[in-house]
């Protein structure tokens, strides 16, 4: 594992601990937190299509931190499963795609043409970070390279939204998506290469 890696496990582990203790004492399953963390994500989604950025900033961050409790859940409670992985990553890339099209939908109404491609293109960036990942370890090799992760994204994404009021705050946080989610592809696909040129 990377020191990147590990910084960001480390730095998960701190934050969710707590609650995670907390949730480990109730019924909640890990796929149930899954699910509400989505939930949470398409509640983040009509605040932003209705153009409540502001308070959809803050919506995004507690979704993330959702996505960040069902797997140390999952872990404490000692019942990780196949399934509850397919099931993390499948809302996850689901998550991502609404939030980010419910900005095409603002924009389109908008008529604003630029704007709307860059949503597509952070869309196709973040959605080539995720099959990268899970296309190296389909062939079993296990894969934590890469700069700009999900949380990263979902970070900047937020910020753009609380800072949305601000001129080209929103599209400068997708700038910033688009670009350092191809990175991160051109990243994952040297490491690929290094790993099965043997």
């Amino acid at each position: 594992m990377s020191k990147l890696a590990k910084a960001r496990k480390v730095t998960s582990d701190y934050v969710t601990q707590p609650v995670v203790k907390f949730l480990a004492r109730t019924p909640l399953t890990p796929n149930a937190v899954t699910w509400l963390g989505f939930c949470v994500t398409a509640g983040a989604a009509a605040l932003i299509v209705t153009e409540n950025l502001f308070a959809a900033g803050f919506v995004v961050l507690v979704a993330g931190f959702f996505d960040m409790l069902d797997g140390a859940l999952a872990r404490v409670t000692n019942r990780v499963s196949r399934f509850g992985g397919v099931l993390d990553s499948t809302l996850d890339r689901l998550s991502e795609a609404i939030l980010l099209l419910s900005l095409l939908v603002v924009f389109i109404r908008g008529e604003q043409f630029a704007e709307s491609l860059l949503v597509g293109a952070a869309l196709a960036g973040s959605l080539m970070v995720s099959y990268m990942r899970a296309k190296i370890e389909a062939l079993g090799i296990e894969c934590r390279a890469g700069l700009f992760t999900r949380a990263e994204r979902v970070i900047i994404l937020a910020l753009g939204l609380l800072l949305s009021q601000f001129d080209y705050a929103l599209l400068i946080a997708l700038a910033i998506i688009t670009f350092f989610s191809f990175f991160t592809v051109g990243q994952r696909l040297l490491y690929a290469w290094r790993q099965t040129r043997n």
